[in-house]
């Protein structure tokens, strides 16, 4: 492995870490399978926005948490269609770089204006909008009625969903830019996890926002914990997965991965797949501590967090391709190239696959080969992960906007 320096590694981190803060066989070079258009000087539209979802595309609508569950599988339910039309979009006044929330006929918007925002699924306007201290790139997730959401100001706020009035807020000692996650423990409380760059993971009790336990690590903490069968598991910049008992807060093991992690795991089993900076993601066995397999076919770091299926595992890179490898053997299945990085965290929809790059597009791909089905140009890079929530596909921008999409 190359050696990376701290400086480089920072640098990178600040810059650009997204929650961001999750199959392939043959060559990989330019003459891959490449099915993207140039970008146009202007976004192309087929719709000006301002219209509404017809109610039945969206009354299964549900995406509570960043990737779509504590695992951080990146799995949508449902089906998607091949062809979507835009219909609402709503602006901010800042970068919208993390995923959205549904639930309840609202989404929920983070955005580096340093807001919240609650807006109406059917057709985009806005409910309530809410303050922070600072900029906002962590994804805000749903848990007992409450939209919770860290901020650069260090703090995790935690909103009404109905009103947008503050319920409480817990006080980290460093910025948090990856997502929370939420688990339901033996006793009926829901407590929440979230890492932040005072090199801790947090765990909070949802009710009342008290501090249950924190585990400290040696470097920042940028992407989301993953949670499954008791145990947290999350990477940080010194190079290592950590896993921590959720029960307590405990160290049970961390696993030696080479480079810094700046993207969130994926949990299946008992395995875990995570990409870092020295352009390579990786399979480990969370019982042995074992790395099974590493995939580097690539030229560029990981930020984007892997979508997991039975049998693939999907993810983007700074390389400015979509890779798809087979989830047990860790061999190419096939690539995708975009036109920019691809810092967005794929999201996996029956036989389909979604995900924005920097090069301004929205793109929906063919699972089982990677074939381009549909693109949309919104002109500014899309690091933002996309939200599928029954027939919609809803997904933030760097111009500030949040686009919705749905069956054409």
């Amino acid at each position: 492995m190359k050696s990376v320096s701290i400086e480089i590694i920072l640098a990178v981190v600040v810059g650009v870490a997204a929650w961001a803060i999750v199959v392939m066989s043959g060559s990989f070079g330019p003459d891959a399978e490449t099915t993207t258009a140039p970008v146009a000087s202007r976004p192309v539209r087929d719709a000006p926005g301002g219209g509404s979802f017809a109610p039945a595309d969206v009354a299964d609508a549900h995406w509570p948490i960043f990737r779509g569950g504590k695992a951080l599988r990146g799995i949508a339910g449902g089906n998607l269609g091949d062809s979507f039309k835009l219909i609402w979009v709503f602006h901010t006044d800042g970068l919208v770089k993390s995923s959205v929330a549904v639930g309840g006929g609202k989404v929920f918007v983070a955005s580096a204006d340093s807001n919240v925002y609650a807006l109406n699924l059917l057709d985009g306007k806005r409910v309530w909008v809410f303050p922070t201290g600072g900029e906002i790139e962590a994804p805000p997730i749903l848990a007992d009625g409450m939209v919770l959401v860290g901020s650069t100001d260090s703090i995790l706020y935690a909103i009404d969903a109905e009103t947008g009035g503050e319920k409480w807020k817990y006080k980290a000692g460093g910025q948090i830019l990856g997502s929370a996650n939420r688990v339901r423990i033996a006793s009926g409380k829901t407590w929440i996890l979230f890492g932040s760059y005072d090199k801790k993971l947090h765990c909070v009790d949802a009710s009342d926002g008290k501090g249950v336990w924190a585990y400290e690590t040696e470097q920042f903490i940028n992407g989301a914990p993953a949670l499954a069968d008791g145990k947290a598991v999350f990477g940080n910049c010194g190079s290592c997965l950590y896993v921590v008992n959720i029960a307590d807060g405990t160290f049970s093991r961390s696993i030696e991965v080479d480079a810094p992690i700046v993207s969130s795991p994926a949990i299946v089993g008992s395995r875990a797949y995570v990409g870092h900076y020295d352009n390579e993601i990786v399979c480990v066995d969370l019982l042995s501590g074992k790395i099974l397999w590493r995939y580097d076919d690539m030229d560029g770091p990981v930020f984007s967090s892997p979508a997991v299926t039975d049998d693939y595992v999907v993810f983007g890179s700074q390389d400015e391709w979509v890779h798809c490898i087979d989830r047990k053997t860790g061999k190419r299945v096939w690539v995708f190239r975009t036109g920019g990085n691809v810092d967005s965290s794929p999201v996996v929809c029956g036989d389909k696959v979604v995900v924005g790059s920097d090069d301004g597009r929205l793109y929906l791909l063919r699972l089982s080969d990677g074939a381009k089905l549909w693109s949309y140009e919104v002109g500014q890079p899309i690091t933002a992960s996309p939200a599928v929530a029954g027939s919609a596909i809803i997904v933030g921008s760097e111009d500030g906007t949040v686009y919705a999409f749905g069956p054409k």
